[in-house]
């Protein structure tokens, strides 16, 4: 579903003389259909930078992220905008650490809105996010409310259920569980093995080594594709 190859990514430090900071060199990885591939690796390896190349909100500094696309193929090292939004729409779902909404927007609404957006009938789509929030415990009293006023745990079980509610073939996980006690922890560990066992392609950052060792087929320490390590 993905194969990325000689990837690699800098910054230019504008206030800093226009010094490049290179994060990632000579990535290389594929990840294939009903399987999780775990990023692994210390704070400030890359994993966070590979993982935006990967939705497209990193632009490419060299290399190629071919993307499988309904029969077709994109590299997002080249892609245009329009094509990125197919591609999130279409393909690659994304669970990120925080929650970015619409201000006024009620957590339901929130969750149905990627079902929406693709075409599922309103009413459908909201009997889906109450289905995805029950399952993650987010009691039905909060459904209308904005998700702003929730606690940390609470936002990020609505991220989760907003994150799963599709059947993208594509999803990154980044931190999904990260805010999440024992038992919400566990509920997502099986709604990953349903996503894999579904055929779905997943790429994840988890810091709980618990999680971790639960959900990963393979596990890239992407120390490997550090620039200091290459020098």
């Amino acid at each position: 579903m993905i194969r990325a190859g000689d990837l690699s990514k800098s910054f230019r430090m504008h206030l800093q003389g226009g010094i490049e900071l290179p994060v990632v060199e000579n990535a290389a990885f594929e990840v294939r259909a009903g399987e999780c591939v775990v990023l692994g690796g210390p704070s400030g390896a890359g994993k966070s930078s590979i993982m935006k190349m990967l939705y497209g909100n990193y632009a490419v500094s060299g290399g190629h992220i071919v993307v499988r696309h309904g029969d077709s193929e994109i590299d997002l090292a080249t892609a245009d905008a329009r094509q990125v939004i197919a591609l999130r729409r279409d393909t690659i779902g994304y669970v990120s650490q925080f929650l970015r909404t619409v201000p006024r927007v009620g957590a339901l609404d929130v969750v149905a809105e990627p079902l929406v957006a693709r075409g599922t009938d309103a009413e459908a789509a909201r009997a889906k996010a109450g289905e995805m929030l029950a399952r993650l415990n987010v009691p039905e009293r909060l459904w209308v409310l904005p998700p702003a006023t929730f606690s940390g745990g609470e936002q990020q079980r609505v991220n989760i259920a907003r994150g799963f509610i599709t059947d993208h073939p594509v999803l990154l996980l980044d931190e999904p569980t990260a805010s999440l006690d024992a038992a919400n922890r566990r509920i997502v560990i099986g709604m990953i093995a349903a996503k894999k066992a579904a055929g779905v392609a997943q790429i994840g950052i988890f810091h709980d080594e618990e999680v971790r060792e639960a959900v990963a087929d393979r596990i890239i320490d992407v120390r490997a594709f550090s620039p200091a390590r290459a020098a």
